[in-house]
């Protein structure tokens, strides 16, 4: 499986949200942004679509994929 890296809490926070409230925004548990941000869960399509969005920034910069 390639490296996984996760750039999510440095977006998240530059947005001023808390794991909770992005976790309701994209309709998942708080503990499935926790385990996103420690890259020990690659999100699905969906998802990073999701987050992407509600982070505002490019999901090729949030999840990478080495």
């Amino acid at each position: 499986m390639p490296d996984f890296e996760c750039n999510l809490k440095k977006f998240r926070q530059l947005k001023g949200m808390t794991q909770e409230q992005l976790a309701v925004q994209v309709g998942v548990r708080r503990e499935t942004i926790m385990r996103l941000e420690k890259a020990q869960y690659n999100p699905s399509l969906k998802l990073a679509i999701d987050i992407s969005r509600a982070v505002g920034a490019p999901i090729e910069e949030i999840f990478i994929f080495e």
